[in-house]
């Protein structure tokens, strides 16, 4: 018995990413410096952010004789923040560091074919015309009625 996949919009969003992503970068190198490149950034806008937010309690901290109505975020709101960025923070490290040994992999020409070569399998190309008429025939839609419909 085959599992059904979710078809919840949040499942269907990343079903449909996950199949771009294996389309657009089908090779074993593309995949390792993508998912470097994607660790690097969300460690730089988590490391931003968490200095953004350790500059605003540092500013309260200095002015706290001045009562502001205007803060953005409670006192609360932040802590919590920087205590939980600090642990993203120290797993995109680990991550990092896995991701180090990752790049060691070298692989032939050859490998790398394969690899391409079944990423069109898992992840075909969505726009392509059989690709449409399956779906078609396997998902009625507005554009194209059932033909029991039809009479």
């Amino acid at each position: 018995m085959t599992e059904e996949l979710c078809q919840c919009s949040d499942c269907q969003r990343f079903y449909k990413e996950h199949d771009r992503l294996i389309r657009e970068f089908p090779s074993f190198k593309q995949q390792q410096e993508l998912n470097w490149a994607s660790i690097q950034s969300f460690r730089t806008l988590c490391n931003k952010v968490t200095n953004e937010l350790q500059r605003q309690v540092s500013e309260r901290e200095s002015n706290e004789d001045i009562i502001s109505d205007e803060k953005h975020f409670s006192d609360f709101e932040i802590s919590e923040a920087l205590e939980e960025l600090e642990s993203v923070n120290a797993y995109l490290y680990s991550i990092e560091a896995l991701m180090e040994r990752i790049f060691d992999t070298k692989l032939s020409n050859n490998i790398e074919s394969k690899f391409k070569e079944i990423a069109k399998e898992l992840a075909p190309d969505p726009l392509n015309v059989d690709r449409l008429i399956l779906n078609r025939l396997f998902h009625q839609t507005p554009d194209f009625p059932d033909k029991k419909n039809i009479n």
